[in-house]
């Protein structure tokens, strides 16, 4: 029986990319010109510091622009409150690996209620659809793509 999986990833390279073009990005920029600033990478987490929180919302556009380019979905930033520390703010962006329970638990019910005729089940931090026939597998694809859960979904392990 076909199935497929619907998974929320971000690629970790792309991550390193975006963050490294960012970099560049406020190195060549005038308004930033003279100005301590930066963002570093460790993992799946960006930390960006600055003189101010005005520019920490400026890099956070700047990352965000790069991580399109990048075709890194920017739903999957999760940005943290910003810290002000001696003449510094930093402020953390985590990415979202993985689904949720909470987002699984409404997908599930999404793709229930458009009444295809497929079975879901949440694995862990995936959600497995399986169906006879492969256009209500595409359908499901459509409802899952046009959900707006606050995540962005890949859908790999595409089985006849």
């Amino acid at each position: 029986m076909p199935s497929f999986d619907i998974v929320s990833e971000v690629d970790a390279v792309e991550l390193s990319n975006a963050t490294d073009n960012a970099s560049r990005e406020l190195s060549t920029r005038f308004d930033f010109r003279g100005v301590e600033a930066s963002f570093v990478k460790k993992d799946l987490t960006v930390k960006m510091s600055a003189e101010n929180d005005f520019q920490l919302k400026q890099m956070a556009d700047i990352l965000r622009g790069n991580l399109a380019k990048r075709n890194v979905d920017p739903r999957a930033m999760e940005i943290g409150k910003g810290i002000h520390s001696g003449k510094t703010y930093t402020q953390e962006v985590t990415f979202k690996q993985g689904i949720e329970t909470l987002i699984a638990k409404k997908l599930v019910k999404l793709i229930k209620d458009s009444k295809l005729k497929v079975q879901v089940a949440i694995q862990g931090e995936s959600v497995r659809v399986t169906g006879k026939k492969r256009d209500d597998l595409q359908a499901a694809m459509r409802v899952a793509k046009e959900a707006d859960l606050g995540q962005p979904f890949q859908f790999n392990n595409f089985r006849d």
